[in-house]
């Protein structure tokens, strides 16, 4: 996998295949909600451990039942295809 940025126009073709993520502040971002704290943080914790696997970490916060995510290369100043492969997996994971 690549760190390197994304064009805008690939970062695009990406999202349309990524229900629910926009590009926010320059970064991928996402609101997932659940029914309870409980939930919310068995998902952070199941993604810190595929982040951990990817060498690749979110910026992200819990309030409650929601996690606001957003995802970002730092080191390359902006989306790279690390960013997708998170958002891909956090999606799998909150759809289990």
């Amino acid at each position: 996998m690549n760190r390197e940025k994304l064009s805008d126009a690939e970062i695009a073709a990406r999202l349309a295949r990524l229900p629910g993520w926009s590009v926010k502040g320059g970064a991928l971002h996402r609101r997932f909600e659940f029914k309870d704290f409980v939930q919310a943080w068995g998902f952070m914790s199941s993604c810190a451990l595929a982040a951990e696997k990817l060498d690749h970490h979110p910026d992200w916060s819990n309030g409650w039942n929601k996690v606001d995510v957003n995802l970002v290369t730092h080191s390359a100043g902006g989306i790279t295809e690390f960013d997708f492969a998170l958002a891909g997996k956090m999606q799998e994971i909150a759809g289990r």
